[in-house]
């Protein structure tokens, strides 16, 4: 499922045109990439947690040539699915 997908599926399942349901799910996404940002996390009771975590620095190797190349440490959003969402899997 994609974007577009998804807005339409919310749009028909919460009555509400495709414009409000693109602005809500806009809405939603600029919420959590702020509060993650800011070092937070965000908890959907049933659905799952975003957070953020760090991820060392490292070396690694260049596919082409096979020469060590070094990997900046930096951070990364992740999520963890809820128990409930995992059970529905």
């Amino acid at each position: 499922m994609n974007k577009a997908e998804l807005i339409a599926k919310i749009a028909d399942d919460a009555g509400i045109t495709k414009v409000q349901a693109n602005e809500a799910l806009n809405s939603f996404t600029e919420a959590v990439t702020k509060t993650l940002k800011g070092g937070g996390k965000v908890t959907l009771v049933g659905f799952g947690t975003f957070s953020v975590t760090k991820r060392a620095a490292r070396n690694g190797r260049n596919p082409q040539t096979g020469a060590v190349i070094k990997i900046k440490a930096k951070k990364v959003a992740r999520f963890k699915a809820g128990k409930e969402l995992t059970s529905k899997l």
